[in-house]
């Protein structure tokens, strides 16, 4: 695979080399198809990578973020980035974060250092590729009153961009971070990363929010690390992209480690929605907990892959995972595949998946009492993604996407 010739000008020798050794990692994998298992169901083989090139400076945007600065009013941090770009950086309550701009640090921080295991060829091109890769430091004992957003937006058309996030949480430490991904009408291809290491003890909430335009690729990869008693709760909302995918890796590497894993997405038109997702315990009394919701509508589909891997001396475990997805048309397509690998016998673990219409029942019932059919429709589904919206750690946020959830459902019982 030929990958894009990028000069990183300026930048320090320990992120060149880190970028040459993902350049390499990433021509010798190349690019996967779909007989692949992990890739199974998608529409990967219709990718062409010479299509699109990362831009040297962030355009223009024509729109502006659909979460602006009013929702995100009490941000302790905001950072925008165009293009994968950073061009703003507000720090408004300095005790206890540290935000480093990779790119200009003369000393080593933590890029690419979270996962341990084998990255996708997707992830390795946006640590080659990424342009301003960013680390969020929070510092040990640490309580941020108030969340730190990351808003990604794309704006220039046939771009390769690469935004990537690193957040390293301090022991016993808390805090909230949000990250949106946005775009004008383009043609594009994003690959973002996200990476989240919690010391010992520390309590991390953590929201993505997925707007992209409908001619925008998306190949997402999140990447976690839980010490013993780190408690991760991450929130994801899939709502743009022709093909929009989110591989989410969570490991419980440390003794009473603690993962929960929730999403909501909604499919339109001819759109692709595809999550991959990874719940691994390494360590004894370790807990996960995941549950998706979708729906999909008119020709679009959503893939879901999860697997609960309880390594050898991972004992007394408790990991659970549940994906369910509504059909709101017959020429929708959703396709759901749990799977378990279990290494010791000590552990309580359930998976459980489900494919299928609006609950009848409830529709006759609101039915039965006056409201139409196409009302009735958009009520059901909105009352079924709403307790998983309303764990959204964040409630101006949450308002936002609960209101353009409705907007979309509204607009599909117009037409």
């Amino acid at each position: 695979m030929s990958i894009p010739e990028v000069t990183h000008a300026g930048e320090p020798a320990w992120l060149s080399e880190l970028r040459s050794k993902a350049q390499l990692a990433a021509s010798q994998a190349g690019l996967p198809t779909a007989a692949e298992e992990e890739w199974r169901y998608s529409p990967i083989d219709e990718i062409d990578i010479s299509a699109y090139s990362p831009v040297a400076a962030p355009s223009e945007p024509k729109s502006s973020q659909f979460i602006g600065d009013d929702a995100v009013s009490d941000a302790a941090v905001l950072i925008d980035t165009v293009d994968g770009h950073v061009v703003s950086v507000d720090v408004r309550r300095e005790a206890g974060v540290q935000v480093v701009q990779a790119a200009k640090s003369a000393d080593a921080v933590p890029v690419g250092g979270v996962y341990d295991g084998e990255l996708d060829v997707f992830a390795q091109l946006n640590l080659a590729l990424a342009p301003d890769p960013l680390v969020i430091r929070i510092a040990r004992g640490a309580v941020i009153d108030g969340p730190i957003v990351v808003r990604h937006h794309i704006s220039a058309d046939g771009a390769l961009i690469a935004p990537r996030t690193t957040v390293v949480a301090g022991e016993d430490c808390e805090v909230t971070v949000i990250e949106v991904v946005t775009s004008d009408e383009v043609k594009a291809l994003v690959l973002p990363v996200t990476e989240l290491a919690l010391s010992q003890a520390a309590r991390v909430k953590y929201l993505v929010v997925q707007n992209l335009a409908p001619s925008v690729w998306q190949i997402a990869s999140q990447v976690s690390t839980i010490e013993a008693d780190g408690l991760l709760a991450t929130n994801a909302v899939a709502l743009g992209g022709a093909y929009a995918r989110l591989r989410t890796d969570t490991r419980m590497v440390g003794r009473g480690a603690e993962g929960d894993i929730t999403a909501v997405y909604l499919g339109e038109g001819d759109q692709s929605l595809d999550f991959r997702t990874f719940q691994t315990h390494v360590a004894p009394h370790t807990r996960s907990n995941l549950e998706f919701r979708g729906a999909v509508d008119d020709n679009s589909r959503s893939i879901y892959t999860g697997l609960i891997r309880i390594e050898k001396d991972a004992r007394a475990v408790e990991a659970f995972q549940t994906n369910r997805t509504i059909k709101l048309s017959e020429t929708a397509w959703a396709e759901s595949v749990p799977n378990l690998e279990i290494e010791n016998n000590d552990v309580k673990c359930s998976h459980a998946s489900a494919v299928g219409p609006i609950d009848a029942e409830q529709q006759f019932y609101l039915e039965s009492r006056g409201v139409p059919t196409a009302i009735a429709e958009r009520l059901v589904v909105q009352g079924f993604f709403s307790d998983i919206v309303a764990r959204t750690p964040h409630a101006g946020i949450g308002s936002v996407v609960d209101s353009l959830i409705a907007s979309r459902l509204q607009n599909e019982v117009a037409s």
